[in-house]
């Protein structure tokens, strides 16, 4: 379904364990970031009816990943450390130019969002079927749905509103590629993208 070209490997979640503070303060500041972007897609496109309600209700989901992630810190006695810079985002918007027009801007922000999503919920899904304590794997199986519903959301916007301005789909599997390329750089820090 995701049609990621380049699979997480295992082995990450051995540095996840390992420093699972920090991935559980990285994870918490990805929900956080993910509610503040529903919301920047409802300030640029107050006239798009529907991408604002999906936005809103979005935006709502997302702080309640952070309030649920931020819950199992506390549980483990850890404390949410500083929010961090996330260079797998930035090197996946180096894909599209910065020149478009207002509506190919949102195409190229929605099939960003898809494509962070989509990774996110192939790294939880990675997480769920690997980490050896139950209960985050119970809930990175749950959140992987949620990450893959998201995904599907977004492309589809996407597509909807790209249907006269370009091919949606020849860009994302450019896309798709590119990411693969994004990616072999990651996979050896204690981060969701990382």
């Amino acid at each position: 379904m995701l049609r990621l070209k380049l699979p997480t490997d295992p082995r990450w979640v051995n540095i996840a364990e390992k420093n699972i503070d920090e991935i559980l303060t990285d994870h918490a500041y990805c929900e956080q970031k993910a509610a503040s972007a529903a919301i920047s897609f409802i300030i640029s496109h107050p006239e798009l009816d529907e991408l604002t309600t999906a936005m809103a209700e979005l935006a709502i989901e997302e702080m309640d990943h952070f309030k649920r992630v931020h819950e199992h810190i506390v549980k483990r006695g850890l404390k949410l450390g500083r929010e961090r810079k996330d260079p797998y985002v930035k090197d996946l918007r180096k894909f599209f130019s910065q020149g478009s027009n207002r509506r190919r801007h949102l195409i190229n922000n929605l099939l960003t969002a898809a494509m962070i999503e989509a990774r996110s919920c192939e790294r939880f899904r990675v997480l769920s079927e690997n980490i050896s304590d139950p209960e985050l794997a119970d809930f990175y199986a749950e959140l992987m749905k949620s990450e893959a519903m998201h995904y599907t959301m977004f492309f589809k916007f996407a597509r909807q509103y790209g249907a006269e301005v370009c091919d949606v789909d020849a860009i994302w599997e450019d896309f798709l590629e590119y990411e693969a390329i994004v990616i072999a750089k990651y996979g050896k820090k204690e981060q969701i993208h990382g």
